[in-house]
C-alpha cells in the first residue's frame, strides 16, 4: 500500500486512487472558495454548542429534538440501512461537506476530481463531516473512504467522520491512522474500484436521509440524524431535560411506588 505525504497548504501528496496512482497537487493550483461561491452557509454554531451536543448520545438529541415540532416524528434520521461503524466511539458532530461520486462504472475514464473534493472540505465549517452519495451502476461495489483518505481529511481538514451509502475499505488502517474518525456505511469491501466525483455542495440522500451542505450532523451507535441549525443551542438544553426524565423513569420502575396507573400516565409516544 502506497503512503500518502501531506504537507498542507504547500502541497498534497494523495492517491488519487485511494491507494494506487499518486499526483501532486501544487500549492499555486488551491484556490479557497470566497464566501459567494461556497454554498456552505458559514455556521454561527459555536464550538462550546458542538461540545455539548457530543455529550449526549443520538437517541436522546432525536427526543430533544421532536419537542420543538419542528418535523414529524418519522423523519429526520436515516434508517437502519446506515451503520455505525464504530460504534465504541464518542457521539460525531459536524457540517456536512457534500459530494456525489462513481466507483463502480468499468474501464471509467472521467477525472476523478480528489482534489476539487479537498478545496471543499477545506473551504467548509468544522468540523466537517464527509457525505458522499453513490451514484453508479452497483451501489455494493462501490468504495469512496479508506485509509489515506481518512487520515489526510482528519488531520488536514479538519474532519470528524465520513458518511455514504456505498462501501469503505481498510478498517483496521482506518483506526490505527485515524484515530476517532467515524464511519457511517452500510458495510466494507476489498477495493475502490475507479472513482469519479460528479458534483460537490449538492442535496444527497443517504439511507432515507436528505442532507444539504451545511447541515448539523449528529451520529453514533443509534443512528444519524439531523438537527435544524436554528434550534441547535436550544437542543443541546433539551437533551439535558429529556435525559432526567428519563433517569427518574428507571428510577420509578425499580421503586416501590410503581403501578400500572403511574405507568400509563408517565409513557409517551416513543421508547
Amino acid at each position: 500500500m502506497l503512503l500518502c505525504r501531506c504537507t498542507w497548504p504547500n502541497d498534497i501528496l494523495i492517491d488519487c486512487q485511494l491507494n494506487r496512482v499518486i499526483f501532486l497537487i501544487p500549492h499555486q493550483n488551491y484556490r479557497q472558495f470566497t464566501e459567494s461561491e461556497n454554498t456552505l452557509n458559514p455556521s454561527k454554531i459555536s464550538p462550546e454548542t458542538i461540545q455539548s451536543l457530543k455529550t449526549f448520545d443520538s437517541a436522546t438529541i432525536s427526543n430533544a429534538v421532536e419537542q420543538f415540532g419542528r418535523r414529524d416524528a418519522t423523519s429526520g434520521y436515516a434508517n437502519l440501512d446506515l451503520r455505525c461503524q464504530f460504534p465504541e466511539y464518542e457521539p460525531m458532530v459536524g457540517f456536512a461537506v457534500t459530494a456525489r461520486c462513481d466507483s463502480s462504472t468499468t474501464a471509467d475514464s472521467r477525472p476523478q476530481k480528489i482534489d476539487q473534493l479537498f478545496e471543499v472540505i477545506a473551504a467548509a465549517p468544522k468540523p466537517a463531516i464527509i457525505v458522499v452519495q453513490h451514484s453508479g451502476s452497483d451501489r455494493l461495489k462501490s468504495c469512496f473512504f479508506g485509509d489515506m483518505f481518512a487520515a489526510v481529511t482528519q488531520q488536514r481538514f479538519g474532519a470528524v467522520g465520513a458518511v455514504t451509502d456505498a462501501g469503505c475499505r481498510d478498517r483496521a488502517g482506518i483506526v490505527r491512522r485515524a484515530p476517532g474518525y467515524q464511519i457511517f456505511s452500510p458495510g466494507w469491501v476489498v477495493s475502490h474500484g475507479h472513482g469519479a466525483y460528479i458534483d460537490f455542495n449538492v442535496k444527497v440522500s443517504i439511507c432515507g436521509l436528505t442532507i444539504s451542505p451545511g447541515d448539523l450532523l449528529h451520529g453514533d451507535e443509534s443512528g444519524l440524524l439531523n438537527i435544524p441549525h436554528d434550534i441547535a443551542d436550544q437542543v443541546a438544553n433539551e437533551a439535558q431535560n429529556v435525559r432526567n426524565s428519563e433517569s427518574e423513569f428507571f428510577e420509578f420502575i425499580k421503586s416501590e411506588s410503581f403501578s400500572m396507573e403511574e405507568l400509563a400516565r408517565r409513557s409517551t409516544a416513543h421508547p
